[in-house]
């Protein structure tokens, strides 16, 4: 958020903000369509840049016999409903995208057109599918909870033969995360070691942590969404209320202009006090 931070346009970003906000809607929809729509107006209301969910086939993303399969599957919803909620998140305003979790999921978001990827920390060392999403051209965001600086060098790298836009998260997978285990200097890490967008994909249960990630450089924040403390969803425990939400996005661009841009020398603020230097 200094004079060199980058420009969101360049990566793929529909907005002339420092920063950019995703509701990750995920599988808090239940499965139910109609309840994903209220989610988008939910997340519309609260100020957000994006929302995103999740696309899969659930006999390809979980064995049978895992302890999740019947609550994924669950919440699957059919293909054809993300061009219905892609229709819908454009007619209200707000950037639709979603994760893929295999080739046939990455297949069908190109045919309808999806502006941009984004790849779970789940698939950091998936190749198979970064390469896949690699493919279509895309922008593309990238989670890299538990990943280390080679295997996210390695996944950046397979990446970079298809886009040069890249965006990467740092994560931290654990549902909910501690805010002492954040590890928000990690933002510093990817900063100086990739030339790519940073951000950060927040698995803690309130806002503080996001709001120190953006502090720390981050320009693109990931934030599990639910519209109220009442909804009954899979991602609760890690996700933020439409109201929290509202207010975590005014708090942010409260923040960019607090961080300024980082130029030196006389400010307009300054002027008045210019007489009072002292030159020996």
């Amino acid at each position: 958020m200094t004079s060199g931070h980058k420009n969101l346009h360049k990566y793929g970003f529909n907005t002339n903000n420092k920063v950019y906000i995703i509701a990750e809607i995920g599988l808090n929809h239940g499965g139910d369509i109609e309840v994903a729509k209220k989610m988008i107006d939910s997340a519309v209301r609260a100020g957000v840049d994006a929302v995103k969910f999740q696309t899969y086939i659930t006999e390809k993303r979980v064995e049978k016999d895992s302890p999740v399969f019947d609550i994924i599957k669950k919440c699957e919803l059919p293909f054809e409903a993300f061009k219905e909620l892609q229709e819908y998140s454009k007619n209200t305003g707000v950037d639709f995208f979603s994760t893929p979790f295999d080739e046939e999921s990455v297949d069908y978001l190109e045919s309808i057109d999806t502006g941009m990827y984004k790849v779970a920390s789940f698939d950091a060392v998936n190749q198979k599918l970064l390469k896949k999403v690699a493919d279509t051209g895309k922008p593309v965001v990238l989670s890299v909870g538990m990943a280390d600086i080679n295997e996210i060098s390695q996944a950046y790298e397979i990446l970079l033969k298809g886009t040069d836009k890249i965006t990467l998260l740092h994560c931290v997978s654990a549902y909910p995360t501690k805010e002492e285990d954040a590890n928000l200097a990690a933002i510093y890490m990817l900063k100086d070691s990739f030339d790519c967008l940073i951000g950060q994909s927040d698995h803690t249960s309130d806002i503080k942590v996001p709001l120190y990630a953006v502090a720390a450089g981050a320009q693109v924040i990931e934030k599990h969404y639910k519209i109220d403390e009442a909804m009954d969803c899979v991602d609760a425990p890690v996700s933020i209320t439409e109201e929290q939400m509202k207010y975590f996005v005014k708090q942010v661009r409260n923040l960019e202009n607090i961080m300024g841009k980082g130029t030196l020398g006389i400010s307009k603020a300054e002027v008045g006090t210019v007489p009072y230097r002292r030159k020996i």
